[in-house]
């Protein structure tokens, strides 16, 4: 049988094909903005025709209607990164955190680990050769379609044909669903946020010529762009690609061609941003998307040389520990992928980790900077992985540090109205735990 009279053959309406789940499996989506909205918008119209039926994410942007109580215990959601849609389900005990480092994600799912029984994705149109592109998330697609006892996909015109490892064969899939609409987008980052600014600039010292950066989204990554127009040959190994880094493009800046893998491209593993950003990607060979065991592998990271790895945080304490997916010990968002690169860029020739972080929170009554964690408050990064830290008041660089030096580093970076309190809580934690330290005015 020729691809299109199987790929025909195959095309259904979303009712015939949701009606294939089976209570008590679990259905993986495609990641991000890919996730296939009219998919899930059809399965809470059933809902009623299921029971405890998981759905595990990876980072939802998008409107998560069957986190909405309603749904409970017709879905039972399972994450490894809380977006703001599916965050109070979660926190409000109708959900399950699953703690996991964004590169283990797929090989979790593919040595059975976390069950994929049921695959949700969303699609291009099949191309001349019988291949349809998974569009804005490669991550873990191919594993979910692999493992998933059924695949079923959103076919949609809008999805941009993103280039990379991203194209699956009309044969691995089960069941097409065409429907046409607008894939989840996320705003640009317009405003001048004067601490990013500050954070941004301190930053951009640590970026030389010929750097690889690894950044996220948020107004400390769009601030760091605007003070490096006059670096040269900057490449990117990332998780996300979006927006901010367009006008560098353009302007030659970045250009990948010092990388030494994968030279001259831009390579990520999702994209999500604004209809510009799909339109840049659609079909344009700088951009490649690879597997997130690919783009997270430690390894493959540290093959480039000088991998700037610029991660953000909730908290740093003064032995230097991060907190990034909590408030205290309450979950908000997810480890994602800090520890891989925070690694690879430490193992990379001339590779520079960084976390930033404002020194403040709640209109600066509250230091982010802490001397001690509060009991409970789970630790993503570790002490032992953490190079520089950096506030809008400076950079504190914590490689090779005692714990004496690190805390008094970071205390010169924390907000001035909160030093002396930091000094006196750091000290008396130094004394209950039997230790003798003394810190430097």
């Amino acid at each position: 049988m020729d691809w299109k009279t199987l790929y025909e053959s195959r095309v259904v309406t979303a009712e015939e094909a949701l009606s294939q789940i089976k209570d008590g499996e679990m259905i993986v989506p495609s990641h991000a903005a890919a996730e296939p909205k009219y998919l899930f918008n059809k399965l809470v119209e059933m809902k009623d025709k299921f029971h405890n039926v998981g759905i595990l994410q990876g980072l939802n942007i998008g409107d998560a209607p069957y986190a909405s109580e309603d749904c409970y215990g017709h879905f039972v959601i399972n994450s490894f990164f809380l977006g703001k849609n599916n965050r109070k389900c979660l926190q409000e005990g109708r959900g399950e955190m699953i703690p996991m480092h964004f590169y283990a994600q797929p090989v979790a799912m593919r040595d059975g680990y976390v069950p994929v029984d049921v695959g949700l994705i969303q699609v291009t149109p099949p191309d001349e050769e019988g291949y349809v592109y998974m569009g804005t998330s490669c991550d873990q697609t191919k594993v979910i379609v692999n493992k998933a006892r059924i695949t079923i996909a959103q076919v949609n015109k809008k999805m941009p044909h993103v280039m990379g490892d991203t194209r699956i064969p009309v044969s691995d899939i089960d069941y097409f669903v065409e429907y046409d609409e607008d894939i989840y987008e996320l705003p640009l980052i317009t405003s001048n946020d004067p601490i990013s600014e500050k954070i941004g600039y301190h930053i951009s010292t640590l970026i030389e010529d010929g750097a690889c950066l690894q950044m996220g989204q948020g107004n400390v990554p769009n601030a760091i762009l605007k003070f490096i127009e006059d670096k040269k040959d900057i490449g990117i190994h990332t998780e996300v690609f979006s927006d901010n880094l367009i006008p560098l493009i353009e302007k030659g800046v970045v250009n990948g061609m010092k990388k030494n893998i994968d030279q001259g491209k831009i390579v990520a593993t999702f994209v999500q941003g604004t209809k510009d950003l799909y339109e840049f990607v659609d079909n344009n060979p700088m951009i490649q998307l690879m597997p997130v065991d690919y783009t997270n592998d430690v390894g493959v990271i540290a093959k480039n040389d000088n991998v700037v790895a610029i991660n953000s945080a909730t908290q740093v304490d003064l032995m230097g520990q991060v907190v990034a997916d909590s408030i205290g010990t309450k979950m908000f968002s997810g480890v994602g992928g800090q520890q891989d690169f925070i690694r690879g860029a430490e193992q990379s020739k001339g590779g520079r980790p960084i976390i930033a972080l404002p020194s403040t929170a709640k209109g600066g009554e509250v230091s982010r900077i802490v001397a001690v964690f509060e009991r409970g408050t789970p630790i993503t990064t570790t002490r032992n992985d953490v190079h520089y830290v950096v506030t809008e008041y400076g950079i504190a660089d914590l490689f090779g540090k005692s714990i004496n030096q690190r805390a008094d580093a970071l205390i010169n970076i924390a907000h001035p109205k909160f030093r002396e309190q930091l000094r006196k809580e750091f000290q008396e934690y130094q004394k209950s735990t039997g230790q003798i330290h003394v810190l430097h005015d």
